[in-house]
């Protein structure tokens, strides 16, 4: 997987302690004018890793959402132009190594000129966790199976 430093969201960044709520998490990115395709022709996937494993005192959940809004306060409030949402995973699920990807739309609805990762929590605040999140052309999609025997 190809990494680059301008496609960076969070680098083992902490996940936000707030209570549920919608919360931007690390870096934006400029993507220099508003209604592009963001992969010029190429799908672009968003990675996310759980780096160090999310604890919670109660039983809370995380969307991880790509947003795009016009200025570089990006809106928390439901304002925010929403590219993906994931569906809401557990925090028992969100150990060390857990990671998604996923492609993102090239259009419909058209970016906005600044992107950004954001935390969706629900049901009970964090109280630990770090996450990487990035933009790649080339998500590692190899895993190894264990080898049949009939």
């Amino acid at each position: 997987m190809i990494l680059d430093n301008f496609g960076e969201f969070a680098d083992a960044t902490a996940l936000n302690t707030g209570g549920a709520n919608t919360y931007n998490v690390g870096d934006i990115i400029d993507l220099g004018l508003a209604g592009q395709d963001l992969g010029n022709g190429q799908p672009v996937y968003a990675v996310f890793q759980i780096t160090t494993a999310a604890t919670s005192g109660g039983s809370a959940t995380m969307q991880f959402s790509i947003v795009s809004d016009s200025t570089t306060t990006i809106a928390t409030d439901g304002n925010q132009t929403i590219h993906y949402l994931s569906r809401p995973v557990p925090v028992a699920t969100m150990v060390a190594g857990y990671q998604m990807v996923v492609p993102l739309p090239a259009e419909d609805p058209d970016y906005e000129r600044y992107l950004a990762f954001q935390q969706v929590t629900a049901t009970a605040a964090f109280t630990a966790g770090n996450v990487n999140a990035f933009l790649t052309l080339d998500p590692a999609g190899w895993k190894s199976h264990p080898d049949a025997n009939n």
